[in-house]
């Protein structure tokens, strides 16, 4: 039986069906390709180009391929776009997530893995951020990532799917082989938009906030690679496979780096100045995120292996200079 990855051309999704690929799983991959790449999927993969809000694409795909589980990306996922344009947000992660698993449902697809995220938790003061604290979003992303745990648990409830919903911090790095990578466009994620510095893409990089009550006035995140994050969903999906139960996991190192740090150590990786400008802050960013990935580890086994800034920058820088257009030729 095969594994079904949404969003399996999306930076996440693609890294994961790499590691699902090398285990020598069975890989179905369902993207529409708004914001992923074709030639990010493996080429052992079944694709099929399709969006998860398309009921009738979905029940043909449940129809034709033999699925077990199902690991859910397939998500808009911008803070800041998500303040500005909150409908879209509700459209393609809440209602796109109800179709899904109203297919599920249909099908007797029963077990999913969700990327959820730490935005979920909102503002906490208490560090590192654990499972049991309170779900207090600040941003529109993290309230519909929220709202998806609780229509997976009240569907759970009704019709006996499980899920564990993953919580994940700052994703990054790239794949140990340099095959793939992150590219968005437009970028948002930091640790990208600063390495498109030495890239020649852009001038400087912008440091949203200097006045966060932090060590140096800038956010404050824990920086995890998406190798690692790959291997969790695979850990929580066999945790459902083999009878576990409904659960909610965070993933991160434990760590918190300041704006201004991982800047210092992209310019120690690169050997390039990048200079950095201050800017306004951005609405709905925290001042600090990091997790507490002890339950992960106790319950799933979960073992991050790129665990150091330095080692997840220079997987990122790898990736990058070497496609700095990323998937796009020229």
């Amino acid at each position: 039986m095969a594994i079904l990855v949404l969003g399996g051309a999306g930076y996440i999704g693609s890294h994961t069906v790499y590691e699902l690929i090398d285990a020598g799983r069975d890989v179905v991959v369902a993207d529409n390709l708004q914001t992923g790449f074709r030639a990010a999927v493996h080429p052992k993969a079944r694709f099929y180009e399709l969006d998860i809000r398309d009921r009738p694409a979905l029940d043909a795909l449940f129809e034709r391929e033999s699925i077990e589980g199902v690991i859910h990306f397939a998500a808009s996922s911008q803070v800041g776009e998500s303040m500005t344009d909150p409908l879209k947000y509700y459209d393609n992660n809440l209602c796109g997530t109800m179709v899904l698993l109203q297919s599920m449902v249909a099908h007797q697809v029963g077990k999913i893995v969700f990327s959820s995220t730490a935005a979920t938790y909102g503002e906490r003061s208490q560090m590192p951020i654990l499972e049991s604290d309170r779900t207090e979003p600040t941003n529109c992303y993290g309230e519909t990532k929220l709202s998806m745990e609780r229509m997976m648990g009240w569907v759970s409830r009704a019709h006996g799917l499980r899920y564990v919903a993953l919580r994940y911090f700052n994703a990054c790095g790239a794949h140990p082989s340099g095959s793939i990578g992150e590219a968005h466009d437009p970028e948002t994620h930091l640790v990208p938009v600063i390495l498109q510095v030495p890239n020649g893409r852009r001038a400087a990089v912008s440091v949203f906030g200097g006045d966060y009550p932090t060590k140096d006035g800038t956010c404050v995140r824990d920086y995890i690679h998406v190798t690692d994050l790959a291997q969790a969903h695979i850990l929580a999906l066999d945790y459902l496979l083999r009878g576990g139960e409904n659960n909610v996991f965070n993933l991160g190192n434990g760590v918190g780096f300041t704006v201004r740090e991982v800047i210092e150590c992209a310019r120690a990786v690169t050997g390039h100045p990048i200079p950095a400008e201050l800017s306004p802050r951005r609405a709905g960013d925290p001042a600090q995120l990091v997790a507490s990935s002890e339950k992960a580890k106790a319950v799933l086994g979960w073992r991050p292996r790129y665990n150091d800034l330095e080692t997840i920058v220079a997987s990122a820088w790898n990736w990058h200079k070497n496609h700095p257009n990323g998937y796009q030729e020229g």
